[in-house]
């Protein structure tokens, strides 16, 4: 018989980890007693199966899922791939899809790519050896090959890729209403910045901002950024004011571009929104708590993560789907860096 086990024995921050055996040995069963309770497979007497899981919340014991999954043929386990956890607006889309997975009773096994093909190459072959049922993924190489050779279910999530299921937000309404509330607050000489060429979600966001601009009787310029990360934000930032210093508005592809244009702003004497305005795209929670607070575009990002899960669950659990390419609502945030006054939403 085939039993399921846990984790060998071994210390951790100074603790060391029960066994399957040690719990039998706690309960006064055998091991294959406290597999079977484990696995809800067959019978087990009521009180012994009250007394396997005493013994098991006494020695603080936890299952091995990866066995779990051997054993059963079916996995708990949940691959997510984030690009930049140092981004605040990744870890909102993780605690969405955290909470939904664990209601259904999955796990998720976590990877950080620090936007670097090395590495997500690298989580993706821990995921596979892991035994995931599945990965959602906010990559920045959707088109990798290998998700698409992949054995088991994808869900892009932030990001698109035609014909793959995806959850996103709608990226050039959005880029509509930055660039709206910026007009609409009388900023002339506009200075849009454009996310990662290669991430279509980005793209979105830019081409929807660029139309209403070219519409508008206004001077705007258009700066190219590679990536969404802090200390790129930092030097782009000071390279927008070097050169176009009579800038008075700002239509940043994140808020943590439009963070540094703010702090920048304000180090030039600069007063916000008065002699500049400035908008942000995403809504991180730290955006509100800025000096002055940052007006932006909500994305909703917990409630993506949310569906990204379910939408793979679905898949799973070969569910039908009324939709596989979701596209999720933004809302205009008028907070202290844009003349809301004399915005008409």
């Amino acid at each position: 018989m085939i039993i399921y086990l846990c984790k060998r024995l071994h210390k951790q921050g100074g603790a060391v980890l029960a066994t399957i055996k040690d719990v039998a040995g706690a309960a006064g069963v055998s091991v294959a007693t406290v597999s079977r309770v484990l696995n809800d497979n067959g019978y087990v007497h009521e009180v012994t199966r009250t007394r396997v899981i005493a013994a098991m919340a006494k020695l603080n014991y936890y299952p091995n899922e990866v066995a779990r999954s051997l054993y059963k043929r079916e996995s708990r386990l949940i691959g997510l791939l984030l690009p930049d956890i140092t981004n605040p607006f990744f870890p909102q889309l993780a605690r969405g899809a955290e909470d939904e997975l664990n209601r259904e009773g999955y796990r998720l096994i976590f990877g950080n790519s620090d936007e670097e093909l090395k590495k997500e190459l690298e989580y993706l072959q821990t995921f596979k050896q892991n035994h995931v049922a599945g990965i959602i993924a906010a990559t920045n190489y959707p088109d990798l090959e290998e998700y698409s050779g992949m054995n088991y279910p994808v869900v892009f999530l932030d990001r698109t890729l035609e014909g793959a299921p995806s959850v996103s937000s709608d990226g050039y309404t959005g880029g509509k209403l930055a660039a709206q509330a910026i007009i609409h607050g009388k900023s002339q000489r506009i200075t849009l910045l454009r996310g990662p060429a290669h991430l279509p979600t980005a793209q979105d966001r830019f081409n929807g901002a660029l139309e209403i601009l070219k519409q508008a009787e206004v001077e705007f310029q258009v700066i190219e950024t590679a990536s969404f990360s802090i200390k790129d934000a930092q030097s782009m930032a000071k390279e927008l004011f070097a050169a176009y210093p009579a800038t008075d508005g700002v239509i940043a592809s994140n808020d943590i571009q439009a963070a540094a244009v703010l702090h920048e702003a304000l180090r030039r004497g600069k007063n916000v929104p008065e002699d500049i305005q400035i908008i942000g795209y995403d809504d991180i929670p730290q955006s509100g708590l800025l000096f002055p607070p940052l007006s932006t575009i909500k994305q909703p990002a917990y409630d993506m993560g949310r569906e990204a899960a379910k939408l793979l669950l679905g898949i799973i659990k070969k569910q039908p789907l009324a939709e596989t390419a979701i596209q999720m609502p933004v809302t205009y945030i008028g907070r202290k860096t844009t003349r809301k006054e004399d915005y008409d939403a």
